[in-house]
C-alpha cells in the first residue's frame, strides 16, 4: 500500500475519532436528557389528537429542552443542576431571562404531561377529593375554577390546582411562569392553554379544550401523588 492510501486512511481515523469526540462532548454538556412522553402519541385521542401531542411533545418541547442545554453550557456554576434547580436558581436573574423561560417551560411540560392520562378526568378518589370538598366546595366549584383560570388566562400561559398555605387554590400563569417560584405554592396539576397544545383540534374555542381535559384526561392519581408528598414534606 501506498504512502497516500496511509495518509488518507489515517485522515479518515482522525476525522471519525474528532467526529466522536465531539459528540460525547455535547453528551457530556447536555445538563438535561431528552424528555420522555409518558404514554404513546396517540394515547389521548380524541381529546388531543396524536397529531397535536406529536408537535406539541417532539417539536415545542424538545425544543425547550434543547435551549436549556444551549445556553446552560454558558454557565458552569449552573451544570448539573435538573430542571427544577435551574428554575429556581434563574427566576430573580435579569441577565438569565432566557434560561429562565427554557428551563420553566420544559418543567412545565414535564409536569403537564403527567396532569393527563388516558380514560382520566371526572370527579377523583381518596385524600384530593376531600381537600377539594374542604377547601374548594366540591368538585363542580374546583372544576368552574379551573375553567375559568384556563380561559380567562390572557394570551399564553397555564392554568393550575396548586396547594398554597396548606389549602387548595387554583391559580393561572402567563407565559413561562411557574408556581416553583413561589414558596408558598405546591403544584398538583396544570393545564397547559398555549396555542399550540389545542389549535390543531380546537381552533380558537379554548374553553372546549380546556372543559375536555377536565373532563376527560385529568392525572387524579398524580394530584394525590403530589399532595401526599406536600404533606410529608
Amino acid at each position: 500500500m501506498s504512502d497516500a492510501g496511509i495518509d488518507r486512511r489515517q485522515l479518515l481515523t482522525a476525522a471519525a475519532m474528532a467526529t466522536a469526540a465531539i459528540a460525547t462532548s455535547k453528551t457530556a454538556e447536555a445538563s438535561i436528557p431528552a424528555p420522555r412522553l409518558p404514554y404513546a402519541e396517540g394515547a389521548l385521542d380524541p381529546v388531543i389528537s396524536a397529531r397535536t401531542v406529536g408537535l406539541h411533545f417532539g417539536k415545542h418541547h424538545q425544543g425547550y429542552v434543547d435551549k436549556v442545554n444551549e445556553l446552560v453550557a454558558s454557565h458552569k456554576e449552573l451544570q448539573g443542576k435538573n430542571l427544577e434547580q435551574l428554575v429556581k436558581a434563574t427566576a430573580q436573574s435579569a441577565d438569565k431571562t432566557a434560561l429562565f423561560n427554557a428551563a420553566a417551560q420544559a418543567w412545565n411540560h414535564d409536569f403537564y404531561w403527567a396532569s393527563l392520562r388516558p380514560k382520566g378526568g371526572g370527579k377523583p378518589t381518596g385524600a384530593i377529593a376531600t381537600k377539594i370538598e374542604q377547601d374548594l366546595g366540591g368538585y363542580d366549584a374546583m372544576k368552574k375554577l379551573l375553567q375559568e383560570a384556563s380561559v380567562f388566562q390572557f394570551g399564553s400561559g397555564w392554568a393550575w390546582l396548586v396547594v398554597r398555605d396548606g389549602k387548595l387554590a387554583v391559580t393561572k400563569t402567563s407565559n413561562a411562569e411557574t408556581p416553583l417560584t413561589n414558596p408558598s405554592e405546591k403544584p398538583l396539576l396544570t393545564i397547559d392553554v398555549w396555542e399550540h397544545a389545542y389549535y390543531l383540534d380546537y381552533q380558537n374555542k379554548r374553553a372546549d379544550y380546556a372543559k375536555a381535559v377536565i373532563d376527560k384526561l385529568l392525572n387524579w392519581d398524580f394530584a394525590n401523588q403530589n399532595l401526599a408528598s406536600n404533606v410529608q414534606g
